[in-house]
């Protein structure tokens, strides 16, 4: 199945017309003709199977013929809260894989030791659709603003809260802590770590300090360490 993407859809749309890029990829690319199928989402769980009336590469026309509800394939809820890595291209892999894998929300947060403060949401939500569209994705995950760390915390956060760090200090396997069919959040923090101030501030807002493991792990792999930890619980 060839996946398109548009937010706008919805259960009333009764036609649609593609932008000039994804007209020249339907109509050049793919070859499609009068008559041929195409499938949209609109990562809200909506799938929307779709019949080419215009096929021209600039204003790539479709019919809507029908609409169906997806259940989500995995049954709990996951949020990332995670410091921007200092090189791009590292943080948007991680937006990338969490995706791929299923994630429910992602929030950058800024840091005291967060060397990058600035993101460009717009280039990272077309890496999330593009993922989510090849891993054949109906719910999209929700990408927030960047925060800071001191607001987030402050926030009112349900479910199950963990903060991941490196300090030498009592800390619980991850794995050992996650339980199935449930709201998470995992703090994961930046290249120098959190700072002493900020695992204090967690604590004091009953997140519980994990271990994802032996090794001092990179920003974006303990993300994706984190992420396929609580799907694997939930398999």
């Amino acid at each position: 199945m060839q996946l398109f993407f548009n937010p706008e859809i919805n259960s009333s749309t009764k036609q649609f017309t593609f932008d000039k890029i994804e007209s020249r990829h339907i109509v050049r690319v793919l070859r499609k003709k009068e008559g041929d199928t195409i499938f949209i989402t609109n990562g809200l769980g909506e799938l929307f199977t779709s019949e080419v009336i215009i096929p021209n590469d600039k204003k790539c026309v479709v019919s809507i013929s029908s609409s169906e509800k997806k259940i989500k394939p995995w049954n709990y809820y996951l949020h990332i809260a995670i410091a921007p890595t200092k090189l791009n291209d590292r943080f948007e892999w991680f937006l990338e894989k969490a995706t791929e894998i299923g994630i429910d929300e992602i929030t950058p947060i800024i840091c005291d030791h967060s060397e990058r403060k600035i993101l460009k949401l717009e280039r990272m939500e077309k890496i999330i659709n593009s993922a989510a569209k090849q891993s054949l994705k109906f719910h999209f995950p929700k990408l927030n603003k960047p925060i800071k760390f001191s607001e987030f915390i402050n926030q009112k956060i349900e479910g199950q809260l963990f903060i991941a760090h490196c300090e030498e200090t009592e800390k619980k396997l991850l794995k050992t802590e996650l339980k199935p069919n449930t709201k998470t959040t995992v703090l994961i923090g930046p290249e120098g770590d959190f700072s002493l101030k900020e695992i204090t501030q967690s604590l004091e807002h009953t997140f519980i300090p994990v271990s994802l493991g032996e090794s001092r792990l990179r920003t974006e792999t303990a993300g994706i360490i984190a992420t396929h930890s609580v799907a694997f619980v939930n398999q």
